[in-house]
């Protein structure tokens, strides 16, 4: 049951999205709810990431066909066992989660990542006790390439997945802002 949805870059009017996101049942794989304070710290990140064409990364809002902005997505550079990579993350609200929303996103960033030409692997790591998005990763074409351990928020143990797909980094990005369907 996919929907058509749009990415979007993020911008300094997406503040109220990004407090949306912060509710307790979308946090609870990420250490639990921010304070406002790391909210705004978040929020001129995203900005400062999505202004910026230097291949680092981007942040985008997911948006359906009426317009309406429903979760974020994005994707960043980390080292990962000796290699610079892209990782990405994403959320949808409560209200419009099963529905495809999160992997017609992730098709999209996918794209619109390989299009940098920077790096060759995408990765994702949800938690273990995460098994929606670990759905989404698998719906994506990722392939698992096992548990590890990270630290989010910093100082905080993560039992994750670590999931990777390799980019395609030929031809042209697509619009932001063009519809894709899951």
């Amino acid at each position: 049951m996919g929907q058509d949805v749009r990415i979007e870059p993020w911008s300094e009017s997406d503040l109220d999205l990004l407090r949306r996101m912060n509710a307790p049942e979308l946090m609870r794989h990420l250490g639990g709810p921010e304070t406002e304070e790391q909210l705004l710290v978040r929020h001129e990140r995203y900005v400062a990431m999505s202004a910026g064409t230097d291949g680092a990364g981007t942040m985008f809002r997911i948006v359906l066909p009426e317009g309406e902005a429903v979760g974020t997505i994005g994707y960043w550079e980390r080292d990962w066992h000796g290699q610079r990579v892209y990782e990405s993350g994403w959320g949808v609200l409560t209200a419009h989660q099963g529905r495809g929303i999160a992997s017609a996103a992730i098709a999209a960033v996918i794209q619109w990542a390989g299009q940098e030409r920077t790096h060759r692997y995408l990765h994702a790591y949800p938690s273990i006790g995460n098994p929606p998005s670990n759905a989404v990763c698998r719906k994506a074409g990722f392939t698992l390439m096992g548990e590890c351990d990270l630290e989010y928020p910093p100082g905080t143990p993560l039992r994750c997945n670590d999931w990777r797909v390799e980019l395609d980094r030929a031809g042209g990005r697509p619009a932001p802002a063009a519809p894709v369907s899951a």
